[in-house]
């Protein structure tokens, strides 16, 4: 196995350690490091394909298992943003339509014998979802631990919040441009 399929297999052994941290809402150093574990693994999504395509290392696992982490690594960041209050469950609902749509063109083209590859707007969709999540997680931190000095402040959930709604409607945008691209694996289903 080579590096970047192991820093792959290194975000998702991250996910239960984000999850960990997460279900401690609003105490400071338990979303700090949430924010922090989030953060390294963001960067190993980064990194990895990086590596891959400069090392030429690209494999069908690697392939397979990139965008699964980043799935489940986002999508499970999104749900504890939601039992915060900080993002809508119907942006949940588009994050996760999108995610099953797309899933289903790999699966027709796999079945086709093709290989469906992520576009710049999948691409930009991702990025937008970390980023997001990476500065909601960093803003409760800090507001939690101005709370506990008796300061009283919500901006990272109204960000938070606004936020969401913008990576529901880049979310929607690229998997409407993602369908359309691969329109054909439908024409071609058996």
């Amino acid at each position: 196995m080579n590096l970047p399929n192991k820093l792959t297999l290194a975000r998702i052994a991250l996910v239960p350690v984000f999850m960990l941290c997460a279900s401690h809402p609003f105490h400071p150093a338990w979303m700090l490091a949430a924010a922090l574990v989030f953060t390294l693994a963001s960067l190993t999504d980064f990194l990895d394909g990086y590596l891959a395509r400069r090392w030429n290392m690209v494999t069908d696992f690697g392939k397979f298992a990139d965008p699964l982490a980043d799935k489940l690594l986002t999508t499970t960041a999104f749900l504890y943003m939601m039992t915060m209050s900080a993002c809508s469950p119907v942006v949940l609902a588009v994050i996760l339509a999108r995610e099953f749509a797309v899933s289903g063109v790999r699966m027709l083209a796999a079945a086709q014998n093709r290989v469906v590859a992520a576009n710049l707007w999948g691409k930009v969709k991702t990025v937008l979802q970390m980023l997001t999540i990476i500065v909601f997680y960093f803003g409760v931190a800090l507001e939690a631990w101005q709370g506990s000095m008796g300061v009283s402040v919500y901006l990272s959930q109204i960000v938070g919040y606004a936020l969401c709604w913008l990576v529901a409607a880049v979310t929607l945008l690229s998997g409407v441009i993602y369908l359309w691209q691969n329109r054909d694996c439908f024409m071609r289903a058996k």
